[in-house]
């Protein structure tokens, strides 16, 4: 997980909220789409330093950051990824960093939305398990694909020799961006931040359900289809039996938590009646 200021976990947490509004609806595709458009504008940002400090100088006017944007992407990012970007260079970042690491955040989350869109995204993160192990078990691997003395083409070519038949098509997409790195970071530290980044969208589409009585497959199915609709993605349901809610249901995903259990009316009543 990369560690981030005060400000540029707000920037962060809107931005997500961004991404949750363009992916709503769209296709595996277009997700896989969108992610390959927001790791080509990390690489911009990546390559040069005078970039990052003119999209996150809080003296420079948003609107001048904005024409920024749009005359360096305009041309090779679509609207979706440009409209991101555009978003975080009018957000206040605690250092330029950080701005570099939300896009990658971000271009994560989307590749994860396309492998969640085929029910594949256990899959990716399992996966990027397998991965690790490999790198940890296998010294030769992990000295080839940190060799700054080969080439990224010859890099990528080995990944997808060993990895091609293994993993699916969401996955080597995401440990050739691994394997590509990040300036100053490990391919150890760049790995992690990927499995923090499937687990946080993971999390965004997994409800936890608490209820005293087990629900019918009849209700199961109208939940995860209301949950589903609300944001856009399909929603995966974990329900865990809890006696001591008494009856109704809590729910629990992403940022959000509707209580309706009795338990919560009785305690919202006790502190109405204590007050």
């Amino acid at each position: 997980m990369i560690s981030m200021g005060g400000s540029s976990r707000q920037s962060l947490a809107a931005l997500r909220s961004a991404l949750d509004s363009s992916l709503k609806g769209a296709s595996s595709g277009d997700c896989s789409h969108l992610s390959s458009d927001l790791f080509s504008s990390l690489g911009a940002l990546e390559s040069s330093a005078g970039l990052r400090r003119a999209l996150t100088d809080p003296a420079r006017d948003v609107a001048a950051k904005s024409n920024l944007v749009s005359d360096l992407f305009k041309s090779v990012l679509k609207g979706p990824a440009l409209a991101l970007l555009t978003q975080a260079a009018g957000l206040r970042w605690s250092s330029p960093s950080d701005f570099a690491d939300a896009i990658e955040q971000l271009a994560v989350e989307a590749e994860s939305a396309a492998a969640n869109s085929e029910n594949k995204l256990d899959s990716l993160l399992d996966e990027l398990f397998a991965f690790a192990k490999s790198l940890v078990e296998n010294p030769d691997l992990r000295s080839a694909l940190t060799n700054s003395g080969d080439t990224l083409a010859r890099k990528i070519d080995l990944t997808k020799s060993i990895f091609g038949a293994k993993f699916g098509s969401h996955t080597i997409s995401l440990i050739t961006q691994i394997v590509s790195g990040r300036s100053g970071r490990s391919i150890e530290k760049t790995l992690s931040a990927h499995i923090h980044a499937v687990t946080a969208r993971r999390n965004r589409v997994n409800a936890f359900i608490s209820t005293a009585i087990p629900l019918t497959d009849a209700q199961q199915e109208k939940l995860a289809a209301s949950l589903t609709k609300k944001i856009g993605q399909a929603v995966h349901l974990n329900i865990n039996i809890e006696p001591s809610v008494i009856g109704g249901i809590s729910v629990r995903f992403g940022d959000e938590i509707i209580d309706g259990t009795i338990k919560n009316r009785l305690a919202e009543a006790s502190r109405t009646l204590v007050s």
